[in-house]
C-alpha cells in the first residue's frame, strides 16, 4: 500500500490512487459494526481523507478560474448553469452518436462496464448531500431521492434497474480492470457528497447530471435496442432519458434557486461543482473513445 507521501500533484489522477480510493469508499461507506474500527482503521481513514482532500482540490484548481466567471444572482446563474448542456465539458461527445449507431455489442459492452463500475450510486449521493440543507432544498433532494427509489416499489428502484443490465450483459466491473478516469468520477462525487466543506459543490454536481443525463442515456438507450434489449432490459437509460428532464427542471428551480438567493457565495462553489463533474466525464469520453480507436 502507498504512504501518504506517495500520492501528490498528478499522481492523483493515475489508476493506483484511484483504485485505492474506491476500495476505500466501499469500505468507509458499507455497514459495519463498533469491534471494526480499530486503532488501523481509524489511521487508514485519516490519512485517505487527507489524501481524498488533496484530490479534490487538484480538481478544483483546474476549474476555479472558469467558476469565477458564473454569475452569483439566482437568474444569471441559472442562465449559466443550463448553458453547460450545450458548452460544458464533454457535451455533445461523438462517443454517444457513435454507441447508438455502429457499436458492437462488445463494445457497448466494454462501455457499460465501466459505466457501472464508476456509478457511485445516486440515489446514496442525494442522501447524504441533503444533510443539513435548508427545508426547500432539503425537501427537493428529498423528491429526488424518493423517485431513484422507484417511489417505495422495489421493481422501480433506479440502482437495482443497471444492477440488472450489469447482470443480463455479464459486465466486467472490477475495480481492476476499470480505467481510473471511471474510478475518478466515482470518486469525485462521492468526495463531495461525503465531506460538508463540499455540499454546495455536490450540488452542482448532480444537478448538472440531472441537465446532461438525457442525452446520453438516450443514444445509450438506442445502442441497446439496436443490439436487441427488450424495453425492460434496457429501461435503466430510456427511464433517464425521460426523467431526468424534469428532475434537472425541479432541481434548478427549487434547490439552486433559492440556495444562490440565500447566500451568493454559493454559486461559485456549485459551478466548481458542476464543472468538476463535467470535467470527469469528459476524462471518461477521451479514455474511451481511444478505446474504440475514435480518435
Amino acid at each position: 500500500m502507498a504512504t501518504q507521501w506517495e500520492y501528490h500533484g498528478s499522481q492523483f489522477l493515475q489508476q493506483p490512487f484511484q483504485e485505492e480510493l474506491t476500495y476505500w469508499n466501499r469500505e468507509r461507506l458499507s455497514p459495519a459494526f463498533p469491534s471494526d474500527m480499530t486503532a488501523e482503521r481509524f489511521d487508514r481513514d485519516r490519512r485517505m481523507l487527507r489524501l481524498e482532500h488533496g484530490f479534490i482540490e487538484e480538481l478544483r484548481a483546474e476549474v476555479r478560474e472558469e467558476a469565477a466567471q458564473a454569475p452569483t444572482d439566482p437568474d444569471g446563474f441559472i442562465a449559466w448553469f443550463e448553458g453547460l448542456k450545450e458548452s460544458g465539458p464533454g457535451q455533445k461527445d461523438a462517443l454517444f452518436p457513435w454507441l447508438a449507431q455502429e457499436a458492437s455489442r462488445d463494445e457497448i459492452r466494454w462501455f457499460l462496464s465501466q459505466e457501472a463500475a464508476g456509478e457511485a450510486g445516486f440515489d446514496d449521493l442525494v442522501a447524504l448531500t441533503q444533510v443539513k440543507l435548508p427545508p426547500r432544498a432539503k425537501l427537493e433532494l428529498a423528491r429526488n431521492y424518493w423517485d431513484e427509489m422507484g417511489r417505495g416499489n422495489a421493481k422501480g428502484m433506479h440502482g437495482p434497474m443497471l444492477g440488472q443490465l450489469v447482470d443480463i450483459l455479464h459486465l466486467d466491473i472490477g475495480v481492476e480492470s476499470t480505467v481510473w478516469q471511471s474510478l475518478a468520477l466515482a470518486n469525485a462525487m462521492t468526495a463531495m457528497a461525503t465531506s460538508r466543506c463540499y455540499a454546495w459543490h455536490s450540488v452542482g454536481a448532480l444537478g448538472v447530471i440531472e441537465l446532461t443525463a438525457p442525452g446520453r442515456s438516450a443514444h445509450t438507450a438506442q445502442g441497446l435496442r439496436r443490439i436487441g434489449l427488450s424495453g425492460s432490459e434496457r429501461r435503466y437509460f430510456d427511464l433517464h432519458a425521460v426523467l431526468d428532464v424534469k428532475h434537472s427542471r425541479d432541481w434548478n428551480d427549487e434547490a439552486i434557486v433559492p440556495l444562490v438567493a440565500e447566500d451568493p457565495r454559493r454559486a461559485t462553489a456549485m459551478a466548481e461543482g458542476a464543472l468538476i463533474r463535467l470535467q470527469c466525464g469528459e476524462r471518461c469520453f477521451e479514455r474511451y473513445r481511444a478505446h474504440f480507436g475514435l480518435g
